[in-house]
């Protein structure tokens, strides 16, 4: 294995649920259910709707103001911190020699604020969903990964919280691991565990 690709949300950022306020956690409750996105999130993430927008669609969907929807969205980004076990692994990777890339379904407000943590001076290139105009699970955006940066698929391994993520990286040929939001510890030992079995 060569090639490590990091999924973001759930994997190396995650919100801080010691500092965020329960309304935000009820107000965002849709994102980590485990249900379908709504089709208005996914533009968001696609890049094909501004902020303003998905706001006044959000607004709708969970029965509140404009001006309230959009303050949460700007609100909830501010607490997405590093997921310290991802963090430390991401940084022994890079020491080792691998090549670290990010393919994340994230909007440009998001993807902006998380640039600036510590974390993403480790990484080779990104895939960002809202910048390049596909989503995670489209088959297009796994083929755009392998092609931009000249990678291997039977080289590279897929990190993603959504199974369903992972299951599509699959089906192109790329090593799928599939990640526990819940325990990172246990999920980052696993990951040294299949590394150190393979071979630079």
């Amino acid at each position: 294995m060569k090639n490590i690709v990091f999924d973001l949300a759930g994997v190396v950022v995650a919100r801080n649920e010691a500092r965020c306020p329960q309304y935000i956690m009820d107000y965002f409750y849709f994102i980590n259910s485990g249900n379908p996105m709504p089709e208005f999130w996914n533009d968001y993430d696609r890049g094909t709707r501004d902020i303003d927008s998905v706001a006044q669609c959000l607004a709708e969907f969970r029965g509140s103001d404009f001006n309230t929807a959009k303050s949460r969205m700007l609100e909830a980004i501010t607490y997405q911190e590093q997921v310290a076990p991802t963090a430390e692994l991401i940084a022994e990777l890079k020491a080792a020699g691998y090549k670290l890339f990010v393919l994340s379904n994230m909007s440009k407000e998001y993807i902006d604020f998380l640039r600036e943590m510590d974390v993403f001076k480790y990484f080779d290139g990104q895939i960002i969903s809202c910048e390049v105009g596909l989503i995670k699970p489209e088959k297009e955006i796994y083929e755009l990964l392998l092609e931009r940066y000249n990678l291997e698929p039977e080289q590279t391994i897929f990190i993603d919280d959504r199974k369903q993520n992972v299951d599509a990286a699959a089906e192109v040929g790329i090593v799928p691991f599939h990640f526990d939001r819940v325990n990172p510890e246990k999920s980052c030992e696993q990951l040294r565990c299949i590394l150190s079995s393979s071979v630079l």
